[in-house]
């Protein structure tokens, strides 16, 4: 291959999955051993070089989205900051009865500043992950209305990973507005914080102030990083390989052939895609955050056994983490504590009393969040519903909070109740499937109708040979399935009780810790996905 062809586009996206034979043996490694090869003070570009190499085998020149994305927010940054000094050094030169009027005007240069800055880096996005999609539906709208005419559709090639470094960009811009952080005047540093390689595909989305000047100040690689950041490596190996993988075949099927199959075989699609997503995803985030580990870097956690959880609410504080927190920091408490919604919330509260007259304010808030979370994930009517179903439900809880807690006093039902936990488990886990079942859809009409299907044609068959044949899979596939999740269920069990058990077993004699490692080894390589007739599965988050 010649180097102009590389330049001109990625020829390497099988680097895209970290669970891929290119990035397992070839890249990984490469990195780890030329690091541990340079001199201390040269880690820090050493690794944003190999960082931005590794966006540029896998984008080609598109990596020009990621150096605008960087140099850009490197500028304004600055900007934001050039305009705080400004302001500090015109308040020591102004009187006090002054200082208000002084204070104004540069709050309203600096939210200026801001939302140009916004306004490019969020209107990329939408532009060029979005514009098809409303695009189309306008033309559908036309075409309604009796308009002969039609808007031509654009194309655009989206550079891997622009939602997850966009959000990541912008949070630092926001950052420094607020003053949480000051503008990095490294541009270098930026770069790396931005650009990480483990993260840049598929996240953590992460704030400046967790990981920037970590990943600045790298040191060499120690035995113990080098070991928990293995052990999670292939946990997250496990999640993926034998269980997401092997999963693929029964989900893709169920979802493309709805129309062939009952309603119960639809209803364990809908389970099976829920699991396949969670052990993928979360076995990308162990193979991201134990990537950083053996750097030395911890990386902010993306999720924390959501499948405990007893409520909608509670779920979306456990699941995507970084993301939800983004929302949160950045659209929900924005909203909710601007001018207009104080004021609604005030007037509301004396109508309805404390608790229903925040909640008009916060529905709001909440109606903005789930929007924008469905719209992320993905240019699609079932994306906005998935988004939409999620603040009903989030919704509907807090409304009926109240009545909810009358019920459970005069039933006597504690909170602690091992029993009354679990239905609420339970019933949060029907929920979210449900969900997942709109998300995994192909459109919104498909999701209906299979909802539909799930509901009238309650026709139970048998899980033998004839029925598994035709989805790919066989019983000792599902009993593999079964073992795996029984594996991540008791591992997450011991987490929620405070026990960290990749933690102690790295903390074991040496003959133990690799008894194990090597045990999980081969658990991955005897029942892995792969081989001839496998077709590799990309980590389904990569395309959002």
């Amino acid at each position: 291959m010649k180097l102009s062809e590389l330049l001109y586009a990625g020829r390497y996206s099988e680097l895209t999955s970290y669970f891929s034979n290119a990035y397992l043996y070839f890249f990984l490694p490469a990195c780890i051993i030329l690091y541990l090869l340079m001199p201390k003070k040269s880690k820090k570009y050493y690794l944003l070089a190999a960082s931005m190499i590794f966006f540029w085998l896998i984008s080609g020149k598109l990596i020009l989205f990621l150096l605008i994305t960087v140099m850009s927010v490197h500028h304004f940054g600055l900007w934001l900051d050039r305009i705080n000094a400004q302001k500090q050094q015109a308040l020591k030169e102004t009187e006090r009865e002054n200082r208000k009027e002084v204070k104004k005007l540069f709050q309203k240069k600096s939210r200026l500043v801001l939302s140009f800055a916004i306004v490019i880096h969020i209107g990329a996005l939408l532009m060029i992950k979005y514009s098809p999609f409303f695009t189309g539906n306008i033309n559908s709208l036309l075409k309604l209305c009796g308009s002969s005419l039609i808007l031509e559709i654009p194309k655009f090639v989206m550079p891997i990973g622009i939602s997850f470094f966009t959000l990541q960009a912008v949070s630092y811009l926001i950052d420094v507005y607020r003053g949480v952080v000051p503008a990095d005047e490294n541009v270098f540093r930026l770069g790396l914080f931005i650009s990480f390689f483990p993260q840049i595909v598929e996240g953590p989305i992460c704030r400046y102030n967790q990981t920037a000047q970590k990943l600045w100040d790298v040191r060499q690689i120690d035995y113990n990083n080098f070991l928990l950041g293995l052990t999670r490596i292939l946990y997250g190996y496990m999640k993926k390989l034998v269980v997401a993988d092997r999963l693929n075949p029964l989900v893709q099927e169920l979802f493309n052939n709805y129309k062939d199959y009952s309603g119960p075989m639809l209803a364990l699609g809908a389970v099976a895609y829920t699991v396949q997503l969670y052990m993928d995803f979360s076995g990308t985030m162990d193979a991201v955050v134990g990537t950083a580990q053996i750097f030395g870097v911890t990386m902010p956690e993306n999720f924390s056994r959501p499948f405990f959880s007893k409520s909608i609410s509670e779920f979306w504080q456990r699941w995507h983490i970084t993301l939800g927190t983004w929302f949160k920091d950045y659209i929900f408490y924005p909203v909710t504590m601007s001018k207009p919604m104080k004021n609604l919330t005030s007037s509301a509260r004396k109508k309805f009393g404390n608790h229903f007259g925040p909640l008009l304010a916060g529905a709001i808030a909440l109606f903005c969040v789930w929007f924008s979370n469905g719209l992320w994930h993905g240019a699609a009517w079932n994306y906005i519903f998935f988004g939409m179903y999620h603040f009903a439900l989030i919704l509907l809880g807090n409304i009926a909070s109240p009545l909810t807690k009358a019920i459970n006093e005069k039933l006597h039902f504690s909170q602690d109740n091992f029993f009354y936990r679990a239905f609420q488990i339970v019933r949060t886990s029907f929920l979210v499937v449900i969900g997942e079942l709109f998300f995994r859809a192909n459109g919104l009409r498909s999701g209906f109708a299979m909802f539909g299907i799930m509901l009238k044609n309650i026709k139970f068959v048998p899980l033998g040979k004839e029925t598994l044949t035709p989805l790919g899979v066989d019983i000792q596939d599902l009993a593999i399935v079964l073992v795996v999740v029984l594996i991540v269920f008791v591992v997450s069990l011991f987490r929620e009780k405070g026990v960290d058990v990749q933690k102690n077993i790295c903390e074991k004699s040496v003959a133990v810790r690799w008894v194990v490692l090597l045990a999980l080894i081969m658990f991955i390589v005897v029942f892995g996905a792969y081989g001839p007739g496998y077709i590799p599965v990309d980590p389904m988050y990569a395309e959002f």
